[in-house]
């Protein structure tokens, strides 16, 4: 355990991989604070059937 352990806090240090033992901090949530809006994501249109001959 150590290094090159993949499993463990020193290893994903050592390798600079992140995953459930190294994850990023979350920043916790102001009380009173206003939620962030995210804009709709615009549908894409289909694209026009070609005409068969």
């Amino acid at each position: 355990m150590g290094k090159g352990d993949r499993k463990t806090r020193r290893g994903k240090t050592y390798r600079g991989s992140y995953g459930n033992t190294r994850a990023h901090t979350v920043s916790p949530a102001v009380v009173g604070a206003k939620p962030t809006v995210t804009k709709p994501v615009a549908a894409k249109k289909a694209a026009p059937k070609k005409k068969s001959a």
